[in-house]
């Protein structure tokens, strides 16, 4: 064979094994390709296959700060999960920057796994409420987030020492700077919160809702009375604590005004009461010596206003001390003859002494 035919059959023995080289490559390729495809739909389908995890919807609390795997650890031991690890592969596949945020979650059932990851990365948390009552202090509020489960912070034994919560008078500053503290600017209402919110965000929840309820409006008609902002709140806190019936707020708010017009002690037992609590001496009831006590929130003793607020006073109590009734009454006491909270208004001492004397005689009647 010639030099050269002997080149030629080299070259189609080379052709031939590169051919066949670059078919196992090929081969290869497309197997792996294949596999990539066939494990990426098996995945996905492990993820967004619903799964039955009881007969009914299960609600799981997801701690702040806990990691992914933490987080897949618990679901899958809580039986949200039938496993885990097809999750941990999308999620390194697909979801690297997904944020599973921390809260109490309400899983239904059937549902998938991708489907669990989404209502955590959108946060679509259970909520629980807390409602402030009307006319609740500070003590009161303490003793309510005291006792709050369900929530970023443990149930604390002594509501006392929630109390410094309330001292955060940069809250209200621009509204009121003689301030000492959140009293009255607590707004009572009903309030949303999750197993990520703190008490310290829900008391600045509250005075965010104390702002949005005092409107300029209101102000403008603090301004036109002559009123500051502190005084308005004060007010309408002894208001508030009064009141039993709504349609009463205006008549006792005119009670008020009429009597600060003519400097006679305002007379407010709930004053009285929140001087007892700040000395510490409540016992349940107001005795001769809460009356003789001297304090600047005993307005049998003092001319005027207390220093500040004795209570949240609501948007009514709030609306109705800028709004007194147009009437002359200087004296309210309870309706000894009814049962519904409701008072009787006087213009004369000697009227007034009158309803005083027909509660006391049905007050022994009563004890009898």
């Amino acid at each position: 064979m010639s030099a050269s035919s002997l080149q030629t059959v080299e070259r189609t023995v080379g052709r031939a094994g590169t051919s066949r080289e670059s078919g196992r490559v090929l081969f290869s390729l497309l197997f792996f390709l294949l596999l990539v495809f066939g494990a990426t739909y098996w995945v996905r389908d492990q993820v967004t296959r619903p799964v039955a995890h009881t007969a009914h919807d299960r609600t799981i609390t997801i701690a702040p700060g806990a990691a992914r795997q933490q987080i897949l650890r618990q679901l899958r031991r809580e039986g949200v999960l039938t496993t885990d690890w097809p999750l941990q592969l999308w999620l390194t596949l697909f979801g690297r920057q997904m944020v599973l945020k921390a809260g109490d979650y309400r899983f239904p059932s059937p549902i998938s796994a991708l489907e669990v990851l989404e209502r955590m990365e959108r946060g679509q948390v259970v909520t629980r409420s807390l409602t402030i009552p009307e006319g609740y202090n500070r003590y009161d509020i303490a003793r309510l987030l005291a006792g709050l489960e369900g929530i970023a912070e443990p149930v604390v034994a002594q509501p006392s020492t929630l109390l410094p919560l309330f001292d955060r008078v940069s809250l209200i500053a621009d509204l009121d700077p003689a301030a000492e503290n959140l009293e009255g600017y607590l707004f009572p209402d009903t309030y949303e919160y999750s197993a990520a919110t703190t008490r310290v965000q829900l008391v600045e929840a509250m005075v965010r809702r104390f702002r949005q309820v005092f409107t300029d409006q209101m102000r403008q008609q603090a301004g036109e009375m002559a009123l500051s902002t502190r005084q308005v709140v004060t007010l309408a806190s002894l208001v508030e604590k009064e009141a039993q019936l709504d349609r009463e707020r205006e008549l006792i708010s005119a009670v008020f005004h009429r009597r600060l017009r003519e400097g006679i002690p305002l007379g407010c037992d709930p004053t009285v009461i929140y001087a007892a609590l700040l000395a510490d001496r409540y016992r349940g009831k107001i005795y001769r010596s809460d009356l003789d006590r001297q304090s600047p929130y005993n307005t049998y003793l003092i001319r005027g206003l207390p220093p500040g607020p004795i209570a949240s006073p609501g948007r009514r109590s709030l609306e109705a001390t800028l709004s007194p009734a147009p009437v002359d009454y200087l004296y309210f006491v309870v309706d000894a003859t009814r049962k519904d909270g409701s008072h009787v208004f006087s213009t004369t001492s000697a009227n007034h002494e009158a309803a005083v004397r027909r509660l006391r005689e049905a007050e022994r009647t009563a004890t009898r």
